[in-house]
């Protein structure tokens, strides 16, 4: 491990520590009255859902904006993406004013940690095993397209709009941590989902990967590159990682929903949303590249943008004769 490798790697670990022990501290200052609290604890105690915000807004928003201006790279944000949902999920379980069924909360808690396990995963293997080798290409473009501006603009484009899509579709893991309602058939369905996303989102990455690291080979060797990958679950679907993604945090709205706070909806909508957005972003730039934009235009004529669906064999017909 290089040193700069090694000082990432123990940056990343070390950096959430402030928020973990100021609340295990509020953990032991609950086990006594309540009635006793100061107005600090007793805010803590009593708003967990602000407290996961003001956690959120000073530890990764202000501090790995810091962080990210010292080392002229916001990489540390898409390895988090992977962690903070687990973070939260026990944060709400252990909360002092939880209230839940034991089985759901289990059921749920262990589906985040097998996404983010598999997520992490993908992330590490994307990036060579290195802890911040690179940011985001979207960071990167913005920062040339602000500059001098981006030094302040990264706050809210890098952090605090994360702050607003994560807590959000965070929020049926706040809910299934609030209701305690025995488990019903529901909760099965939900889990059946959000395993199905984790599930088709490994296969997809997986052979992503393999298509990636084949094309690396073939350029070193001076080799033509495989245009599109157009096999495997990307036959059916031009995004079908991103669908197993939505499926993932579609599923805990169905937990939520279950519960009766089917409003928590407008987190994964707004997440589906921006996530549209950021393929549109990756499909005009997968047009800029010469080698394969006649390909990909084909692609997009007869392959589903998301959703798994057969493929148009008639206009593909119609293009090659043409």
């Amino acid at each position: 491990m290089g040193r700069s490798n090694l000082k990432n790697a123990v940056i990343a670990l070390l950096v959430p520590f402030p928020s973990i022990m100021f609340y295990l501290y509020f953990l032991s200052h609950s086990q006594s009255d309540s009635n006793s609290f100061s107005p600090l604890w007793s805010w803590c105690f009593h708003h967990p859902l602000l407290l996961a915000n003001v956690f959120f807004f000073f530890n990764v928003n202000v501090l790995f904006w810091l962080i990210g201006h010292i080392q002229s790279s916001h990489w540390m944000i898409d390895l988090y993406w992977t962690v903070i949902p687990v973070m939260l999920v026990h944060y709400y379980a252990t909360h002092p004013l939880a209230e839940f069924d034991r089985w759901r909360s289990k059921i749920v808690a262990v589906l985040t940690w097998v996404w983010s396990i598999r997520l992490t995963h993908n992330y590490f293997r994307r990036e060579k095993w290195q802890w911040g080798a690179r940011e985001d290409w979207r960071f990167a473009d913005m920062r040339q397209q602000y500059g001098k501006h981006w030094w302040w603009m990264s706050f809210f484009a890098v952090y605090f709009s994360q702050q607003i899509f994560l807590i959000g579709i965070c929020l049926p893991l706040y809910v299934v941590h609030s209701v305690d309602e025995p488990l019903n058939i529901w909760d099965f369905v939900a889990a059946g989902v959000c395993l199905g996303g984790i599930v088709i989102s490994y296969f997809a990455d997986t052979q992503l990967h393999h298509f990636v690291t084949r094309n690396s080979k073939l350029k070193e060797l001076g080799k033509p590159m495989v245009p599109n990958l157009d096999c495997g679950l990307w036959r059916y679907s031009r995004h079908p990682n991103y669908f197993g993604e939505q499926l993932w945090w579609w599923g805990l709205v169905i937990f939520a929903w279950n519960l009766g706070h089917g409003w928590t909806f407008i987190g994964a909508l707004i997440n589906s949303m921006c996530l549209a957005y950021v393929t549109v972003l990756v499909e005009q730039r997968m047009l800029k590249q010469e080698y394969r934009a006649k390909e990909y235009r084909l692609y997009q004529k007869t392959t589903s943008a998301c959703a798994p669906w057969f493929r148009s064999s008639t206009i593909a017909v119609k293009d090659k004769d043409t």
